[in-house]
């Protein structure tokens, strides 16, 4: 056998570098147009929350961000090893992976479809459906045609430039979609505060509850509720680290307040026409842009001081 037929370590790495990072960049430009169409196209059926959402736009950017160059280099020196000896385009490891590449590309088009046709035999009838297959289409079908084309040395070297160029600028404006949808990492750490003010908003309400619950009185301010045996202390704002605002308005009554970066609407980014779900418990807590005040009454019914049970 040819010594220059022989796998080398650096054979080795570079080929499988190449098809995981291939597969880990695929999976993510799939996932990240499957949610910019759940939210251009959204289902009153299905929920989606700001936090959740966006979470995993943010993962498919990060991992098109990395793993995408990595595969770009990877191929790259690929296909220069081949210009110097294509010889190497018979390795087996290489042949190997190709045909498995294939595979995976054939098996994820027939699998995806049978999916979406198993939604669309469920009553999916909408332009998501439409629009999925078109991408699970594209991607797969890219992946398939450029192996297949490639295993029988169809490619000229200004082809494959061109082809680079292609795939780059479409994966580049996923990526600058994303910022777009998602938001900066400046405002998504701004909007982590609002949802921090909420929970912990949240978790003052409850204790005071608890207090007017044990006591039959309402507490005179927040450091009322410090609790040496539990441990508990009343959070602060999380950005400035000072007291929420809160008051006593009547024996039942009572107000907190806070300053939030953004509306929730906004945090939610709600189309107008599509009402997203927030839980169950979400809507009491809805707030505008600036410091806005969430005002409670104790319904002395349903939450008994101990002693009057």
């Amino acid at each position: 056998m040819n010594e220059n037929n022989k796998s080398s370590p650096k054979d080795v790495f570079l080929h499988l570098l190449a098809i995981i990072a291939l597969y880990i960049s695929a999976g993510s430009l799939i996932r990240l147009w499957f949610d910019y169409i759940n939210l251009s196209f959204p289902d009153i059926l299905n929920y989606y929350s700001y936090s959740a959402t966006a979470g995993t736009i943010r993962w498919g950017m990060a991992a098109l961000i990395i793993v995408f160059p990595v595969y770009l280099s990877a191929s790259w020196l690929l296909n220069k090893d081949y210009r110097n000896q294509p010889e190497k385009r018979d390795l087996k490891i290489r042949k190997w992976l190709v045909y498995f590449t294939l595979f995976i590309a054939a098996v994820m088009i027939i699998g995806d479809l049978v999916a979406l046709v198993y939604n669309f035999l469920g009553g999916d009838l909408t332009a998501r459906f439409t629009l999925k297959i078109a991408v699970i289409l594209t991607v797969a079908g890219a992946i398939f045609s450029y192996y297949l084309l490639d295993l029988r040395r169809k490619y000229t070297v200004g082809q494959l430039k061109i082809l680079t160029v292609t795939v780059s600028i479409i994966v580049l404006g996923s990526i600058i979609t994303g910022f777009f949808t998602a938001g900066s990492p400046f405002k998504a750490r701004l909007r982590r505060f609002d949802e921090r003010r909420i929970n912990d908003l949240q978790i003052l309400q409850n204790e005071i509850i608890n207090y007017w619950a044990q006591k039959d009185k309402l507490p005179a301010s927040l450091d009322d509720l410090k609790n040496d045996i539990t441990g508990f202390r009343p959070p602060a704002d999380p950005e400035s680290n000072t007291a929420y605002n809160y008051k006593v308005l009547k024996p039942l009554s009572f107000e907190l307040c806070s300053n939030f970066h953004f509306p929730s609407e906004e945090n939610l980014r709600v189309p107008k026409a599509v009402s997203y779900y927030e839980g169950p418990y979400q809507q009491n807590w809805n707030h505008d842009k600036g410091e806005t005040c969430f005002s409670r009454t104790i319904d002395p019914e349903l939450y008994r001081p101990k002693e009057k049970r």
